[in-house]
């Protein structure tokens, strides 16, 4: 696997060494020793989650709040789909700004996100399953996020205004500028 770096430190693209032959392909998705090394990372993931979401949906840009923060591994298994994850770390030289990557089942590429860190995707395709693990068990009481249309962070979702399908929630998420500080993960 190759781990390639973003503009924003502990944002990984992770690409997936792919063995192709008249069968189809086979590639490890996951192997936490050679995770471990070429990140430097030593990641315990604790739940894998799975999605499917037809053309149009946006979701996120959600986070978990203190004590219970989550860095996760994504990947788009069927489809593909516009990644997302802003720093939300207070006290970061790239608070507020993104990375975003295209993720799909042609690319095998997978994202990997820090705690620290609000994340999103947009559906590019008819269909797109989507799967993530996280280092962290999702605790209700600790779920958040902030507006992904939010004009300040600039992201460009790749859906037209009127194909985005957001759910009630995330259409009422507040903007990061309005986002309390006590919700928001701080850089130590």
């Amino acid at each position: 696997m190759e781990v390639i770096s973003t503009e924003i430190d502990g944002l990984f693209i992770i690409e997936p060494r792919v063995f192709k032959d008249q069968r189809g392909y086979f590639f490890e998705s996951f192997n936490e020793k050679e995770f471990s090394q070429k990140t430097g990372l030593d990641i315990k993931f604790v739940q894998d989650n799975e999605s499917m979401s037809s053309y149009g949906v946006m979701r996120g840009l959600h986070y978990q709040k203190l004590p219970y923060t989550q860095s996760k591994l994504v990947r788009c298994v069927v489809g593909k789909v516009l990644d997302v994850a802003v720093d939300i770390r207070h006290g970061s030289p790239t608070f507020g700004k993104y990375v975003s990557v295209e993720l799909s089942e042609e690319n095998h590429r997978q994202f990997f996100i820090p705690k620290g860190f609000a994340h999103g995707f947009s559906v590019l395709s008819e269909t797109a399953v989507f799967q993530y693990k996280c280092d962290n068990f999702y605790h209700p009481e600790a779920d958040s996020g902030i507006y992904l249309l939010d004009e300040s962070l600039g992201i460009d979702w790749r859906i037209p205004a009127e194909k985005a399908v957001l759910s009630e929630k995330d259409l009422n998420r507040p903007l990061l500028a309005a986002a309390s500080k006590d919700f928001i993960f701080s850089v130590l």
